[in-house]
């Protein structure tokens, strides 16, 4: 994960110490895997999960971010017990990583919620340079 060096420290309204954030400058990134940097294998497959091949625009912006320092983390629904052959298939291609987080919900149809910014990018068949686009999302009351 990021050095602690990385991470501002930031305070509340009342003077105490808050989770700290990265600087602006660098990226969060969580990042799918399977139907994201690679065909979609569900864990009921696992056998396809050390034989599938990386999206190779995937390999490049997701290693692009990692030298540009940015943070790189997978999320996947993958269980624990396929952590060797996912860890193995990541090195294998040459993708450059902080850690990954398993066990993600199953289902898609996605709504976070969390105390610090979240940006959401539905992936659709191409990585590339991300670009700035307003659209609308839900949002709670005040």
């Amino acid at each position: 994960m990021s050095e602690d060096k990385d991470l501002e420290k930031i305070f509340n309204e009342k003077g105490e110490a808050i989770s700290p954030v990265l600087k602006d400058e660098t990226k969060n990134f969580l990042i799918d895997i399977d139907g994201t940097i690679t065909d979609d294998v569900p864990n009921e497959e696992p056998e396809r999960m050390a034989t599938c091949l990386p999206y190779p625009d995937a390999l490049k912006m997701v290693n692009k971010w990692y030298e540009e320092k940015h943070v790189i983390t997978f999320f996947t629904s993958r269980t624990e017990e396929h952590r060797e052959v996912t860890e193995a298939w990541l090195d294998k291609h040459g993708f450059k990583y902080h850690g990954i987080l398993f066990g993600k919900p199953r289902g898609g149809n996605y709504h976070w919620i969390d105390n610090h910014i979240v940006k959401a990018t539905r992936f659709k068949g191409k990585f590339t340079d991300l670009v700035v686009k307003n659209k609308d999302i839900e949002v709670f009351e005040k």
